[in-house]
Formats: C-alpha cells, structure tokens, sequence
C-alpha cells in the first residue's frame, strides 16, 4: 500500500534539499526556490511536471516500479534512500548488486559535471547507464538499447554497426577483451547470472565468439589509449581514465586528449556539431570503408 504522506513528504525534502549545481544545471540570478523547482526535478526523472507534482501533493494513482526508480535517480538518492522510496510507493525495492541499474549519487555527480568531456557509467557487463552529450556525439546513444542489447559486449558480437566507432585495428583486441571480460564475470558471479545468461546466447549466435571462448582466456585488459573514429572528424587517440564504484560493480569512464593535440582540437569540434544520425554514420562510416579498399 502506498504512504501517499510519507512519499509526498520525502519526495519534497529530498528536492528542497538538491541544489542546481548538484545536477549540473545553472544557479542563475533570479532563484528564490530553496532546492530545485518540481519541473527542474520532471525533467531529470524524465516525466511531466504535472504527474511529479501530483505525488508530492498525495494526489494520482499509484507509481509504478519504472516512475519510483527514474524519480530515485533524477534526485540522485542512495540506495537505501532508493530502498526506503520504493516502500514508500508501496513497492518491494530492486536487488541491489552487480545487476543493479541504479547510479550512485557520487558518480552522477561527477557525470554532470563533465559537459565538456565524452564520459560513461557503465557495468561490469558493459550496459551504459548514462553518458554525458558529448559521449553520445562520439559513440552514438548506448543508453536507448532493451534486452540483451543493453551489453555492449553482446551488441559487437552480434551488430556490426557496434563496431563501427572503434578503430578497425583494435577489433581483434576487442574481441577478446570481451570474450575474457565475459568469462570472468561469469565465473565470479556463477550460473544463474546475467552473464551467464549472455554467454550461453552468444555461444548459439556468433561463431566468433564461440573461438574465443573456447580459448578460456582470461586477464586480457584495455589499452590506455582508445581509438574512437568518427564519421565527421576521423579518428581521436584518447586516454580513458576509470573510476570504480565496488557497491554497485559500476565504472565511470573518463575519456580525454592533452590540450593542443590533434585529439584535444577534434573533441573540440565535435561539441560544436553535436550527434550525427545513426543513418548518416552508417553511410559515411561504409564510405570510408570502401574508399580505404
């Protein structure tokens, strides 16, 4: 049963409680709210103002699961505080673990705060869980994929167009980065888990993937330097900083060029063109291809 005061309750103290810089928006000159506004928050959980302020009113039907769960993020919550809002809605709270999809509010801080620099959260299966704009200008929107698809490690055994953002000279490595990567994950978190899962549909999906598997190769790790190719400004030398969140087996990964390189003055530029079409990537990208043939 949902604790319609309860949840109003919460739901406006942990709001009065944000700042606009906590979520990377500007302050301005005319605030008077203490915290953020209620469309402030609507835009982050991604829903309309009207449906948000329904709750903190006591008003509406019960939220469901997908609502508590995009409200515990958009107002960066921890997990026991995400715990504690899906009991308040009336709902039994998510696992918490390897397999959990909720950021902590100490890497999404951190994430808002990069605008000018292509970063990530991901798992340890390769599920982007949020990206910065100017990650998604780079590599395409790894956030909007469903299923299985959500792995990156899944989607370049079994989608070519995965490929496409990463230098050809590195596919091999890649390849085996993931298939290493896979089998770790797997052996730690046992049968029965995602990973599991993933490997036992790859194995029936792709043969390249089943070579590398049964090599049981293990400990093969990424380069320092990524190299990303873009349809518009070629190919960026990137280094690729982490930082690992142990509770929720999630990374956040930092990509950036030395200023003055050829790397530092293409990320520039790319901020300034902002995401190519997945159709016209695809089209430039087999270009280029053909034309290196």
């Amino acid at each position: 049963m949902t604790d319609r005061a309860g949840l109003a309750q919460f739901l406006r103290l942990r709001r009065e409680a944000l700042q606009p810089e906590d979520v990377g928006l500007p302050r301005g000159q005319r605030r008077r709210t203490t915290g953020l506004r209620r469309e402030e928050i609507a835009a982050l959980c991604h829903m309309s103002t009207d449906y948000y302020t329904r709750l903190e009113q006591e008003r509406g039907p019960q939220p469901s699961e997908q609502m508590i769960s995009a409200i515990a993020q958009g107002l960066h919550l921890s997990l026991d505080e995400r715990d504690h809002l899906f009991r308040l809605a009336g709902h039994r709270p998510p696992p918490r673990g390897a397999e959990s999809r909720h950021v902590g509010p100490g890497l999404q801080r951190i994430l808002d705060r990069l605008v000018d620099t292509p970063a990530e959260i991901t798992t340890e299966l390769g599920v982007t869980l949020r990206q910065t704009p100017l990650s998604v200008t780079l590599v395409g929107d790894r956030t909007r994929h469903a299923g299985p698809e959500r792995s990156l490690g899944f989607r370049w055994f079994t989608n070519p167009a995965s490929r496409l953002p990463h230098h050809p000279d590195d596919h091999e490595h890649l390849s085996r980065l993931y298939a290493s990567g896979l089998r770790e994950v797997a052996a730690r978190r046992g049968p029965g888990s995602e990973a599991a899962r993933l490997a036992e549909l790859l194995l029936t999906r792709s043969a390249e993937f089943r070579s590398l598997w049964e090599r049981h190769e293990v400990g093969v790790r990424p380069h320092d330097t990524k190299r990303f190719v873009h349809p518009e400004v070629g190919t960026l030398e990137l280094q690729c900083q982490t930082l690992l969140d142990p509770e929720q087996s999630q990374r956040l990964l930092v990509y950036t060029a030395p200023p003055g390189s050829e790397a530092y003055e293409r990320l520039a530029l790319l901020a300034v063109l902002g995401p190519v079409p997945p159709a016209a990537s695809s089209s430039t990208a087999s270009q280029r291809g053909s034309t290196s043939a």
